[in-house]
């Protein structure tokens, strides 16, 4: 049975929760793929909320086995307190949820470390949550980072944890002025989740192979977004790890043969958090009006999001990182607050326009949106469950998109629940379904 993977088209905060909740219902497994407690996806069930940060969205479906996969770096103290949270709830997590070995831990020192470059950078900061990603990634490419499979192992876990604290006592106390880190408090402090925590240490490439041998259906969930990718996003205000659909396959550890969807998650319109470019970025009363309408707050930090019109040339380039397959539309809603709306066809800069992504960070820093303006609909749609029952303009609008974008649209959200989306093609998620 092949694998299928949600992907963020833009800067993130797309709705991707939503969809793979949605979507889960016709799955097995759900596998987080990179990113850590950065991330935020909130799914809205009835009159509940969940924001998950670490857990995979499935974990709503008793069905789903929740998977947190080699690629994602994890906070023992938040992992466990979302858990306990979803325990609380009534949703089994500790019976249910796996960790690979291979994933990397947050250290104290990471989180530590993360608020301080920032600080130090000023103006320049990139606008990270200061959850200690950044460094965690980092000391994994460096071949000094502890992953999950290390609490486990008590001498191990303190000769890794030792070897590690020499340079970063260096760094804190010598550039940073702080005090240097024990070793013996932060072994306490970790070693005494490891109890907690063994049930969920699993093997989890071998786990996904064997369901797909046995017929199950993944689902493969990315946090972040294409446009926040470390090697394809607008650098150096990205993530510190692969949020495109090749980075799922590492994260999990799935070979390309076994994938045969990849679906874009994208607004009808673009937000992004922190510093970093933004063509189409929105000011004034259309932004106030946007910001609100649509709840435009960080999920994990609560800081308010940027907002602008949707950019066509951006979802042209998510399309061509990620080979989309389908596209689900998501905050169309928002959109009803307004009499006419506008699209970003094109960049320019310096006489020239760019249809595709521009190939120097110079132009997107500093180019000029070329608009489409469309009629809007000024009438609500959160209620409407049928795609052709939409007003004719929020369908024009939506082909539009498709058009430009090059993907088709298969789903289109018209509200925060499950229950508000509209099936647009009735293509199945899971072949023979």
């Amino acid at each position: 049975m092949p694998a299928t993977i949600i992907v963020g088209a833009q800067w993130g905060d797309e709705g991707k929760g939503k969809a793979t909740d949605l979507l889960a219902d016709a799955t097995d497994l759900v596998v987080r793929y990179q990113g850590g407690n950065n991330a935020g996806h909130t799914v809205i069930v009835g009159d509940e909320v969940f924001k998950l940060h670490l857990i995979p969205s499935g974990i709503l479906y008793p069905h789903v086995t929740p998977v947190i996969g080699d690629g994602v770096v994890v906070d023992p103290e938040v992992v466990l307190g979302e858990l306990d949270g979803l325990d609380e709830r009534g949703l089994d997590p500790y019976g249910r949820v796996k960790v690979s070995g291979n994933a990397h831990l947050i250290m104290p020192y990471h989180r530590e470390l993360d608020l301080l470059i920032e600080r130090r950078l000023g103006k320049a900061k990139l606008g990270t949550t200061k959850r200690g990603i950044g460094p965690a990634y980092a000391d994994k490419a460096s071949r000094v980072g502890l992953r999950f499979q290390d609490l486990f192992d008590e001498k191990i876990f303190r000769q890794k944890l030792e070897a590690a604290l020499v340079h970063k006592n260096e760094q804190l106390s010598r550039i940073y002025n702080r005090l240097p880190m024990s070793a013996d408090e932060i072994a306490e402090e970790y070693l005494g989740y490891a109890e907690r925590l063994r049930p969920l240490l699993t093997d989890t490439t071998d786990l996904i192979h064997t369901s797909l041998e046995a017929g199950r259906h993944i689902i493969l969930e990315g946090a972040q977004g294409t446009l926040l990718d470390l090697d394809h996003g607008t650098y150096p205000f990205v993530t510190s790890s692969n949020p495109v659909a090749g980075g799922a396959l590492t994260g999990a550890g799935l070979g390309p043969r076994h994938v045969d969807r990849v679906i874009g998650i994208t607004k009808a319109y673009v937000t992004r958090v922190g510093a970093g470019p933004f063509p189409t970025e929105l000011d004034g009363d259309i932004a106030e009006r946007m910001t609100e309408h649509g709840g435009e707050y960080g999920t994990t930090t609560g800081r308010r999001r940027r907002v602008g019109w949707f950019d066509a040339v951006l979802a042209r380039y998510a399309n061509r990182v990620n080979g989309f397959t389908d596209l689900f539309l998501t905050k169309l809603d928002v959109l009803s607050e307004f009499d006419e709306l506008r699209v970003c066809v094109a960049y320019r800069y310096e006489g020239e326009t760019y249809e595709h992504f521009p190939p120097h960070q110079s132009i997107i820093h500093h180019a000029e949106p070329v608009y489409e303006t469309m009629p809007g609909w000024k009438t609500d749609i959160t209620d409407v469950t049928r795609y052709d029952d939409l007003p004719a303009e929020a369908r024009a609008y939506v082909e539009r998109l498709e058009e430009l974008a090059d993907a088709p649209v298969t789903w289109v959200s018209v509200g925060p629940k499950r229950s508000q989306t509209l099936v647009r093609r009735d293509v199945p998620l899971v072949p023979g379904t």
